[in-house]
């Protein structure tokens, strides 16, 4: 078992450092494009699956109450929250429309839209970033896998940061890490340390 802990933690680590060195500069642009976002008097408006719907939430608490330092709340929204929306949407119309709807009726030009999907494939996460680049959002994806990010959401995304590794729970490590180092960067440029 301990070197089973020892392996997992050693992948884990690898799957981070590549990602950092790969993304280093998107990272950078992206927490700037938030922070002019939210200077703008615009909103963060996040989604996704399964774990990465818990990040959505998870970022959307940092961002509206804090992170590291006690400050004004910032406007981020997880679309993931309002069950009666999701299941309404979802047993009226499709699964895959339960985020689209959301942004049609919340979002506007100057927010920005931050689809998180594992695989980079979930298509309720792809649509929603389609209508979102259609409205004039700013749109982002947090994705993963070894192999370059599919080409639908590349093609609605003005940020792509994907985690290099196949293996979900090291993408989805990743993606925490990388959402609290935006977190972090975003406080600091809008409230100092």
């Amino acid at each position: 078992m301990k070197t089973l802990i020892a392996t997992d933690l050693k992948q884990s680590i690898k799957a981070k450092e590549a990602f950092a060195r790969e993304s280093a500069d998107i990272i950078i642009a992206l927490s700037q494009q938030i922070t002019d976002t939210f200077r703008n008097g615009g909103k963060l408006l996040l989604f996704g699956n399964g774990g990465s719907a818990a990040d959505a939430q998870h970022m959307a608490a940092e961002f509206v109450n804090r992170f590291l330092i006690n400050r004004s709340p910032l406007p981020a929204i997880a679309l993931t929250t309002d069950t009666s929306v999701i299941t309404s949407i979802g047993n009226d119309f499709s699964y895959d429309l339960i985020f689209v709807k959301q942004i049609q009726a919340l979002g506007k030009s100057g927010d920005l839209a931050l689809g998180i999907s594992t695989s980079g494939t979930s298509p309720n996460v792809v649509k929603a970033l389609l209508v979102a680049r259609d409205m004039k959002l700013t749109t982002a994806a947090l994705t993963g896998g070894q192999k370059a990010p599919a080409a639908e959401i590349t093609s609605c995304s003005d940020y792509i940061l994907n985690v290099p590794s196949d293996e979900t729970p090291h993408i989805q490590e990743a993606h925490l890490w990388v959402e609290h180092v935006l977190c972090e960067i975003v406080e600091k440029e809008l409230f100092g340390d």
